[in-house]
């Protein structure tokens, strides 16, 4: 096999698709995001995100438990949102994985925005 032939390929870059989705739990919201969060993906993914602020729910949780990779420009996006949010929303991180959950510590962003295991436990947190 040689180095030029396609099927030797690792497949599609890393980072091209992420889905985030948005579910009504009564005065609060779950956004629940899979796929790689990076340069290419960030702008939708803060689109989403912001959206969703914007929309006031009392509590926002960012359920990133289907994320493979949270990228800076994934972090600047949760901070953008924190900062929307403001005094309106509570905003809450679901961040299980090395992934997600790391990112976040390493960068004290973890002491800015709430990080738990659950969605159950960031809505209950209120």
């Amino acid at each position: 096999m040689s180095a030029a032939d396609p099927s030797s390929s690792a497949g599609p870059p890393s980072g091209q698709t992420v889905r985030v989705t948005m579910e009504k739990h009564g005065q609060g919201a779950v956004l629940a995001v899979s796929g790689d969060i990076d340069m290419v993906t960030a702008p939708e993914f803060e689109k989403q995100l912001l959206a969703a602020v914007r929309e006031r729910p009392g509590t926002l949780v960012v359920d990133l438990g289907g994320v493979e990779f949270l990228g800076s420009a994934g972090l600047t996006a949760l901070v953008a949102a924190h900062q929307e949010a403001a005094d309106h929303t509570k905003l809450r991180v679901v961040a299980t994985s090395s992934a997600t959950a790391r990112p976040l510590q390493l960068t004290g962003l973890d002491q800015e925005i709430p990080v738990f295991a659950t969605r159950d436990e960031a809505l209950a947190a209120g």
